[in-house]
């Protein structure tokens, strides 16, 4: 199901906001930055600091996770059903090694959460029906990073 430039988007990007179901049926978003590929159906993330979204998906595993190129303005959406690896499981003891990359963060990781994606649709800014490429998107956005952070150094 997950392509490699769905792949590559969840790789490159790791920041991801999960959408679940809070108890009282409100929607919940939290962006999650340690989100990593596990297979061509799963993506997971290390819960460092998320106590309100793993209440929710313990009451419903019912999940989405959008993750967006800011510079092209291109992602991916991601629904699907989350399980709770516990520490001692052999889902989290597998997994672990993929979270390394996040380095002094490993050791404050509770649980990992895994989602099974059901179903996966692009995002895509309505830009690209005017005619916008993703040059000119990726020019623009660069400006306009660079004037909000003038001290750092973005690549073209």
């Amino acid at each position: 199901m997950l392509t490699s430039d769905m792949k590559r988007i969840v790789n490159e990007q790791r920041l991801g906001f999960v959408g679940t179901v809070s108890a009282d049926g409100s929607p919940n978003v939290s962006p999650k930055g340690t989100f990593v590929v596990i297979d061509d159906e799963h993506i997971a993330f290390a819960d460092i600091r998320s106590p309100g979204t793993l209440k929710n998906l313990r009451a419903n595993p019912s999940v989405e996770v959008n993750f967006v190129d800011p510079f092209v303005r291109k992602g991916y959406r991601f629904k699907g059903t989350a399980s709770i690896a516990e520490p001692e499981s052999d889902i989290f003891v597998s997994c672990w090694p993929l979270f390394e990359r996040y380095g002094a963060l490993c050791d404050k990781i509770n649980v990992i959460v895994m989602i099974n994606v059901t179903r996966a649709l692009p995002v895509i800014t309505p830009a690209y029906d005017i005619g916008s490429t993703e040059d000119d998107l990726r020019r623009s956005w660069t400006s306009h990073f660079r004037k909000l952070q003038p001290n750092e150094t973005f690549q073209e």
